[in-house]
């Protein structure tokens, strides 16, 4: 379902077939890519299965990204094809990119109407190369997170399985496309069990909620920042929710004070995974788990996954899901898996008597204060707890008689006004003297990436 359009998955399969032999009648062959840059839409699906079911590898490139960015990742992945929305938030992509380049690969504008080619489709393989996932980016360069269509199907069926979806939920997918929440974990999570496909271009809080209602939605995984939005919304009352059942969020540290307001002021299921793009989901929490571990874990290893610490309690991962490498790039292939497998994830965890993991924090997030490390992470939490911080993020800032010392960096809630002692004054009630911020920054808004991730790295720069 896509605003007045409606296709069943025997339209949509014969839709994406159209596009499958056009790719093909195109010169696409099996292993060739083919780079889609697009909003989240049902064209977007179709044009993706399409590809895939042409024996191409998928590339979906991030809409957020400049053209020099798009440029260097159709040039990184030697897109056979491209394929890319006419305009989007007031972009036209394709002129963006041709101002840049005259040697673009083919390029197919959406919307498009697919004309199938009288060619025969190539027979699939479960080893062959499905999608080539670009990391967002946020600490360097992006890197081709490369999966197998075993790979890619088989953590999207576990996905689906601990959300125990079925063919009677309608799934609003409002992680972009471009992601593996959104892609793996959303479109082809419903592909395997029927579920409906609802995509939502661009988050917008009322939108998002008159589609919940209109469209009696019952699965809403997405970052935190989204559901601490339709908590807060003024005008939430006015919109019938009581349709959700499933709420799965995940790609931040999630404060526990959001999964006690989800349940208590939603009466659903709310369940929090861990994953990244190099392994999709990794861990996640099942239905019958209790409130409190919904809210201090992430659940326990999925989809044939393997998890140890390693040093400095680094979340270590291996099985049959972790990525095939990067792209191009066997060093950094190598960096990240070690000789024994183990993909190293660079995210600081704890496992309980159970098994069950939390993630305490990026390694690179971690400072040292006076001797201490200080994880930002349980900063956060702790804020989260101060009436009136909608969003917090600690960064460490260099200090002259300390090494580092925290910056708090919120964005207050609306109708409160907060000052930089009495947020200095909540922590230290609660944190030991090293973990207190030193300094306190007000923003109407943090810095993000494409998938609601805190660029700390910019922050960072800015205390510099």
């Amino acid at each position: 379902m896509d605003g007045e359009v409606r296709l069943t998955w025997l339209e949509l399969r014969s839709a994406a077939l159209d596009a499958a032999r056009a790719l093909v009648g195109m010169g696409v062959r099996p292993g060739d890519r083919v780079a889609l840059c697009a909003p989240n839409s049902a064209q977007w699906v179709v044009a993706a299965l399409g590809a895939l079911r042409a024996g191409a590898a998928l590339v979906p490139i991030n809409t957020r990204f400049t053209a020099t960015e798009t440029l260097d990742v159709v040039q990184r992945s030697a897109a056979r094809v491209l394929i890319v929305e006419g305009e989007f938030l007031g972009r036209d992509r394709e002129a963006e990119l041709r101002a840049l380049s005259s040697e673009l690969p083919s390029v197919v504008r959406l919307p498009a109407e697919w004309v199938a080619a009288d060619v025969d489709l190539p027979e699939l393989t479960e080893d062959q190369l499905c999608d080539v996932m670009f990391t967002s980016g946020t600490t360097g360069r992006s890197k081709g997170a490369m999966s197998a269509h075993r790979q890619s199907l088989g953590v999207a069926e576990a996905w689906a399985a601990c959300g125990e979806l079925t063919s009677a939920d309608r799934y609003l997918i409002v992680n972009p496309f471009f992601h593996t929440f959104g892609y793996k974990a959303g479109i082809l999570a419903c592909v395997l069990t029927g579920a409906t496909i609802v995509p939502q271009p661009v988050f917008d809080v009322a939108e998002t909620m008159r589609l919940i209602e209109r469209e009696r939605i019952t699965v809403l995984p997405g970052p935190p920042t989204i559901f601490q939005a339709l908590l807060d919304h003024p005008e939430r009352g006015s919109f019938d929710l009581s349709s959700l059942r499933l709420v799965v969020t995940g790609a931040a540290v999630v404060p526990v004070v959001l999964i006690e307001r989800l349940r208590a002021e939603l009466s659903l299921t709310v369940l929090t995974a861990y994953g990244l793009t190099e392994a999709v989901v990794a861990t996640m929490c099942r239905p019958g788990d209790s409130p409190e571990t919904v809210a201090h874990t992430c659940g326990v290893p999925m989809a044939g996954f393997e998890l140890q610490l390693g040093e400095r309690d680094e979340v270590l991962l291996r099985g049959p899901n972790v990525m095939l490498g990067y792209l191009d790039d066997p060093d950094a292939t190598a960096e990240a898996v070690d000789a024994d497998g183990w993909l190293h994830t660079g995210d600081v965890g704890a496992l309980d008597e159970r098994g069950y993991l939390s993630i305490t924090d990026r390694l690179k997030d971690m400072y040292i204060c006076g001797g201490f490390n200080v994880y930002p992470a349980e900063v956060e939490q702790a804020l989260a707890r101060l009436p009136g911080v909608a969003e917090s993020a600690v960064v460490g800032m260099a200090d002259s008689r300390l090494g580092e010392v925290g910056v708090a960096h919120i964005v207050t809630a609306p109708g409160f006004a907060l000052t930089s002692d009495e947020v200095i004054a909540f922590c230290r009630e609660r944190l030991a003297n090293y973990k207190v911020p030193r300094a306190v920054e007000f923003h109407p808004a943090l810095p993000r990436n494409a998938m609601g991730k805190v660029l700390k790295i910019q922050l960072r720069k800015e205390n510099a």
